[in-house]
């Protein structure tokens, strides 16, 4: 009895929901939020998560006409640093919240950007393209909004060519006890604020804080990567442990 319950369900924040309902959850949590997502972003973090996606950069191949999937990509920002670097690239930008996918899109149609931009709204448990077709694969802050993500990850792995890279930034945990306890203040007391004052939408953030925490610590998650498939697995932590960027390549 206890195992089947478990197979039927899962956590949505600190809440414990059927398993099959977490998806439009979420959605309904970005749908709520789109409109200020980056600008949350910036009060949040005090803009350090610009530097994170910066430094997530050079973890990309260092190889032109690259063939890219930003799987979670939201409102485009990872890809328009994407397209800094490498101008010449071909970037699939995917989401499975119409909203944010449309903020992506009015980014890009207010610099004239067209020609190497796709979009795609999926679930990122079943992207509907062939194997072996990209690059890189980038998920940055998603994957942990996911229901099964061991199903992401082997999705990942399905669609990237050999020699293919997998890359994720996503928030840790922090080793240090001290820190640990004036982040977690930070995150339950003053961020839900922010997001009331802002979106008018504090149990939004809430959740976010909250995904966070039940998220697996860097080495359970390069555990997970390595069950995948994916070989050379490794994680960079920064700040402290706030967040991990990992990566593993398809071989």
């Amino acid at each position: 009895m206890e195992n089947k319950q478990s197979k039927e369900s899962t956590h949505f924040g600190f809440k414990t929901i059927e398993k099959n309902k977490k998806t439009n959850l979420v959605k309904e949590v970005f749908d709520n939020v789109a409109f200020k997502y980056d600008l949350m972003n910036d009060l949040m973090s005090a803009g350090m998560h610009r530097l994170w996606k910066q430094h997530l950069m050079s973890f990309l191949p260092a190889k032109s006409n690259l063939k890219i999937l930003d799987m979670a990509g939201g409102t485009g920002d990872i890809t328009n640093l994407i397209l800094k670097k490498y101008p010449d690239s071909e970037i699939t930008i995917s989401d499975i919240n119409h909203s944010m996918l449309s903020q992506a899109q009015k980014r890009f149609l207010d610099q004239n950007i067209i020609d190497n931009i796709n979009y795609m709204c999926t679930d990122a448990e079943k992207i509907p393209v062939k194997d072996n077709v990209f690059d890189c694969y980038i998920i940055s802050f998603g994957i942990r909004n996911c229901t099964n993500i061991d199903k992401v990850l082997q999705e990942a792995f399905r669609v990237l060519k050999y020699s293919g890279k997998f890359i994720c930034l996503e928030f840790s945990h922090i080793p240090d006890k001290l820190i640990q306890k004036i982040y977690d203040y930070y995150s339950f007391n003053v961020i839900p604020k922010i997001g009331k004052l802002v979106t008018n939408n504090s149990e939004a953030y809430e959740y976010l804080v909250e995904s966070i925490r039940k998220f697996p610590n860097a080495d359970k998650f390069k555990e997970m990567i390595i069950d995948s498939n994916f070989k050379n697995v490794n994680y960079k932590p920064m700040s402290a442990g706030v967040v991990a960027i990992h990566y593993g390549w398809k071989i």
